[in-house]
């Protein structure tokens, strides 16, 4: 079962006694892997990402509706290339364009990475555009089916899925602006980033 429905389901068991102890493991057996959902947002909260479950689309309106009222400022334009996207959210007073000094970025993704808690995103998100000249504030929607564990794993799909390979392929993992920078943030343009992972499975 998915860790986010097991995050919903109902408590009312915690009550009950457990009849039976889980089997002690010994010292010498290897680590257990996390599941990858698991592994994904654990990853993704250390970072300074936002995440917020959605069931359905009916939810991913509500709780993209709850970022536009808590960021008044979002209540503008919106950098946006997905035309799907800005059909899903056209009854929203927005004002959708391709300029990057826009309050706010609405996006699909490629993958999300669950061993680093990154999103991984090429030219069919941000067409040619670096992230430095993107808003600092994106909203990205995602599938639970694209939880992968590494970033070997997100290329070899890249590859596999697509006809023609996407270019400027990169991946976010820095979501919190980092007081000292050090050689693992060298490059990495940090951004504020709002999850909606939508239930597919």
């Amino acid at each position: 079962m998915s860790l986010f429905k097991k995050l919903l389901k109902s408590t009312s068991k915690l009550g009950k006694e457990r009849d039976t102890k889980e089997p002690e493991e010994s010292k010498f057996m290897p680590d257990r892997k996390p599941p990858t959902d698991e592994f994904f947002m654990e990853n993704f909260k250390k970072n300074g990402g936002k995440f917020l479950y959605c069931s359905n689309e009916e939810e991913v309106l509500l709780t993209f509706k709850n970022i536009i009222d808590e960021n008044q400022n979002f209540e503008e334009e919106v950098c946006c290339f997905d035309q799907e996207l800005k059909t899903m959210f056209e009854n929203f007073d927005l004002e959708f364009t391709r300029n990057g000094n826009a309050p706010f970025f609405l996006s699909r993704c490629e993958y999300l990475i669950a061993n680093t808690g990154g999103i991984l995103i090429s030219s069919n998100q941000i067409s040619e555009k670096k992230l430095s000249e993107l808003p600092d504030n994106f909203i990205i929607l995602a599938n639970t089916s694209q939880l992968i564990d590494t970033i070997g794993e997100g290329m070899r799909g890249i590859n596999k899925k697509q006809q023609k390979i996407p270019t400027n392929i990169t991946t976010i993992k820095t979501f919190t602006k980092n007081e000292e920078s050090d050689f693992m943030s060298y490059g990495n343009t940090s951004k504020n980033l709002y999850l909606l992972l939508l239930e597919d499975l």
